[in-house]
């Protein structure tokens, strides 16, 4: 398998508009598409039909190649908005591999890195110090870093709401609480 320094992601949703719409949607897309769907989308602007068949014979079958070779990765909207989240207070490179967000609604940065998550806590401990581990329904574990105190334990069910403040850092209000400084931890 590619290291993921080499592969591509593209969005199944943004193609299949590039596709539909007129010439120039290529040029619209945040980033331009890989070499494989760029030369599906000239497709287009042949005239002579059996050509243009032709083109795009060949063009699906070097996208469904460069897909099963794993050189190119095809995702949804949806796909897409689960891999951000799931990278939520993760340290990446400054590129915006999943889209900017901005089109899906999300509160993104502009890079398209989110600015803040809300989820559920599937469980609350409390740890060294009286600082608390945090898993929520996502998966991502959390710890929290500032030794502050809640007024209220926190408990699976409530909502937390993380977002990033200065300088790499992150904050977490838990039911509506006072934030308190966490940082996320991968086990």
């Amino acid at each position: 398998m590619r290291p993921p320094s080499t592969m591509i992601v593209i969005s199944a949703v943004a193609a299949a508009c590039a596709l539909a719409a007129p010439a120039n949607a290529a040029e619209k897309l945040a980033q331009p598409p890989p070499a494989v769907v760029r030369k599906l989308l000239d497709c287009r602007s042949l005239t002579d039909t059996a050509q243009r068949l032709a083109c795009l014979d060949t063009g699906v079958a070097a996208l469904a190649e460069a897909v099963e070779k794993r050189d190119v990765l095809v995702a949804d909207r949806e796909q897409v908005k689960a891999a951000r989240r799931g990278l939520f207070g993760i340290a990446l490179p400054s590129f915006k591999l999943f889209g900017d967000g901005k089109a899906d609604g999300e509160d993104t940065d502009d890079q398209g890195a989110l600015k803040q998550i809300e989820a559920k806590l599937t469980s609350a401990r409390a740890g060294a110090g009286g600082n608390w581990r945090l898993v929520l329904d996502d998966g991502s574990i959390w710890v929290q870093t500032d030794g502050g105190t809640l007024a209220r334990d926190p408990r699976p069910g409530m909502p937390i709401r993380i977002r990033r403040a200065a300088v790499g850092s992150y904050l977490a209000n838990i039911d509506g609480q006072i934030a308190v400084r966490v940082r996320r931890i991968n086990e």
